[in-house]
């Protein structure tokens, strides 16, 4: 399968959690299939409209945002890097997961020092840029829409996404923007049923490969274990 852009996530491994993610965006990265939503109860909009924006990437959390492979670099030249890199890193341990706000999403986030899955996630960004296409005017142009600080400027023109290094946060989206309200609503309504999906501890073992497809998705490429 051809992909228009790759993309280095950790995605929960098969179980209720990853079952859950994927019912409630409609989306299974693994499967590379529309899944039906849950019929979650007290929620201010429907779940479709809830998960449409983070829908296509799936339940995840972003290391290395999605990208255009570089000119003179393949597919199977990523993955064997992927798997080089897996090998030599050890897995990240975390306290918990938790539902939380962030700006006007909702998404699970971890509980903790987070500086470990920081570090891993910067070394992601460095060690694969080789393989990354710099963005498009377009691209950058809609990157800016969202009024950016210099600093996420700064790392919007090197490394091609403004969330990155110093203004990393490891979340697994949920929702797209929502008004406080809705929000506060959606989460008191999920909170009872994520509570007893999330892990104690949460350890990021693996690193997922996903490619964007011809249908706007992202599918599961190869999952890689950290084993460093």
């Amino acid at each position: 399968m051809a992909y228009a852009r790759y993309a280095i996530y950790y995605t929960p491994p098969p179980g209720p959690l990853a079952e859950f993610g994927a019912a409630w965006l409609g989306w299974d990265p693994r499967r590379g299939a529309a899944v039906p939503h849950p019929p979650t109860m007290g929620l201010p909009l429907p779940v479709a409209r809830l998960s449409e924006q983070p829908r296509k990437y799936g339940f995840h959390g972003t290391l290395k945002p999605p990208f255009r492979l570089a000119d003179g670099t393949r597919e199977e030249d990523l993955r064997g890097a992927l798997a080089e890199f897996a090998a030599d890193h050890s897995p990240v341990w975390l306290d918990a997961l938790k539902l939380a706000r962030i700006g006007k999403f909702l998404a699970l986030v971890p509980e903790g020092e987070q500086a470990g899955l920081a570090d891993l996630a910067a070394r992601i960004v460095t060690e694969f840029d080789g393989f990354r296409a710099p963005p498009g005017e377009a691209e950058l142009a809609r990157r800016r829409q969202a009024s950016l600080s210099p600093a996420q400027e700064a790392l919007l023109e090197r490394w091609g996404y403004p969330y990155v290094m110093d203004e990393f946060r490891f979340h697994l989206t949920l929702t797209g923007p929502l008004p406080p309200e809705d929000a506060d609503s959606v989460r008191l309504a999920l909170d009872p049923i994520t509570a007893p999906l999330l892990p104690v501890p949460f350890i990021v073992d693996e690193l997922t490969l996903l490619g964007e497809a011809e249908d706007g998705c992202f599918h599961e490429i190869e999952r890689f274990a950290l084993t460093g």
